[in-house]
């Protein structure tokens, strides 16, 4: 299985309307996405974070790659900051240790 963890923060408090319109629509993309096998989201500390578990990585990055997930990734720079991570997994994490994965290991942006 693959893991991959985000938090991502806004910049601006008047990039809170694009930031949520863009995560909405990756969330259900992911959702329904091939290959997915779990998404969750959750606000910690001000980063809104989401924890998904993929088959593979290349489902993964086939979902990251495409539909509303790009047009976010587009959007990304302008209105958010943050981090990721994403790693082979035998087992799902639970949240304490994908944040410190995450925290730890992300590559910022």
């Amino acid at each position: 299985m693959y893991v991959s963890v985000t938090g991502l923060k806004v910049k601006r408090f008047w990039h809170l309307p694009r930031f949520w319109w863009h995560a909405v629509q990756s969330y259900r993309q992911a959702q329904r996405a091939p290959g997915i096998r779990s998404v969750e989201v959750r606000n910690i500390a001000g980063y809104q974070h989401t924890l998904t578990c993929w088959h593979s990585r290349r489902d993964m990055l086939n979902f990251m790659r495409s539909g509303a997930h790009l047009n976010a990734i587009r959007a990304f720079r302008d209105i958010a900051t943050g981090r990721t991570i994403g790693w082979d997994a035998d087992t799902a994490p639970n949240w304490d240790e994908a944040l410190t994965q995450w925290r730890d290991h992300g590559r910022d942006y």
